[in-house]
C-alpha cells in the first residue's frame, strides 16, 4: 500500500491554497497535505475543512526551500508514508499529472521523479521571455558545474521516496533557504546513488498571488551553484 504526503510552500496564496488542496484531495482522497505558510500574520489552520490537510505557519518569509524541508519533517512523523510530493501553491503544477507521474515513479522504483520543462514533450505557458531566458540558463549552469544528468534543476514539481526524504532532511539546507535547495537536493541524491528520472510536464505561470522570485534570490542562487560545485568536487571519487 502506497501512502502518498504532499508537501505545498506558500507565501501570500490564500486565494489558491484552498482550492488547490481541495482539488487534490478529490482526485486523492487518501493524501495527507502539509501546507506550510510563511506568510507574515497568517492563520488559516481552522479554515481547513479536512483532517488530511496539516496547516503550519511560520509567520515570516523563510524561504522556498526552507519550507519544503520543514514538510519533509513534519511528514516524515508519519510511519506509514511512503511516497513524498513536492508542489507549489499557485497552480503552476497541474494535480492532474500526478497519477501517471505516481505509477510511472512506484513502477520504475524510483527515489526522485522531476517534473521536467525542458523535455521535448513540455510546455511552459505565459511566462514573461525574460524569466524563461535566465531559467534556461541557470539550468544550463547547474548542469554545466553539477552535472546531475537531468534539464531541470529548479522546478519544485518532485516525487521523492521515503528514503530520499530521509537523506534530505539530514544532509541539506546548509548552503541556502530558497530555491537553491531544489540543486542541493538533486546533487545530494546523485551522490549516494539514487535513482532519479524525469517526466516532461506542462507549466503555467501562477495566476494570482506573488511572485517568490526575485533579484535577490537569483544572485543567491547562483552563488549557491557555485557552493554546490566545490561539494561535489570534494565528494567525488
Amino acid at each position: 500500500m502506497r501512502n502518498i504526503s504532499i508537501i505545498i510552500p506558500t507565501y501570500k496564496e490564500k486565494e489558491n491554497i484552498f482550492k488547490l488542496t481541495s482539488k487534490i484531495l478529490s482526485l486523492y482522497p487518501k493524501t495527507i497535505i502539509f501546507v506550510i505558510d510563511d506568510t507574515k500574520n497568517s492563520n488559516l489552520k481552522n479554515r481547513f475543512r479536512s483532517n488530511r490537510i496539516k496547516y503550519f505557519s511560520r509567520k515570516n518569509k523563510k524561504g522556498r526551500g526552507s519550507a519544503v524541508l520543514y514538510g519533509f519533517k513534519k511528514s516524515l512523523q508519519y510511519k506509514s508514508s511512503n511516497i513524498f510530493i513536492e508542489m507549489d501553491a499557485d497552480f503552476s503544477h497541474n494535480p492532474i499529472e500526478l497519477k501517471k507521474k505516481i505509477e510511472f515513479f512506484i513502477k520504475n522504483d524510483l527515489d526522485l521523479l522531476i517534473s521536467s520543462r525542458y523535455l521535448e514533450k513540455s510546455k511552459i505557458i505565459n511566462w514573461p521571455i525574460q524569466r524563461l531566458v535566465f531559467s534556461k540558463l541557470s539550468n544550463m549552469f547547474a548542469q554545466l558545474l553539477l552535472n546531475v544528468g537531468v534539464t531541470d534543476y529548479t522546478n519544485g514539481f518532485r516525487i521523492y521516496s521515503r528514503r530520499s526524504v530521509e537523506l534530505i532532511v539530514k544532509r541539506c539546507g546548509k548552503i541556502g533557504d530558497g530555491f537553491i535547495v531544489l540543486s542541493e537536493i538533486l546533487l545530494t541524491i546523485k551522490l549516494n546513488k539514487f535513482k532519479i528520472r524525469e517526466l516532461p510536464t506542462i507549466f503555467v505561470n501562477r495566476r494570482r498571488g506573488e511572485s517568490s522570485v526575485n533579484f535577490k534570490l537569483i544572485i543567491q542562487s547562483l552563488i549557491g551553484i557555485l557552493k554546490l560545485y566545490f561539494i561535489k568536487i570534494n565528494n567525488s571519487p
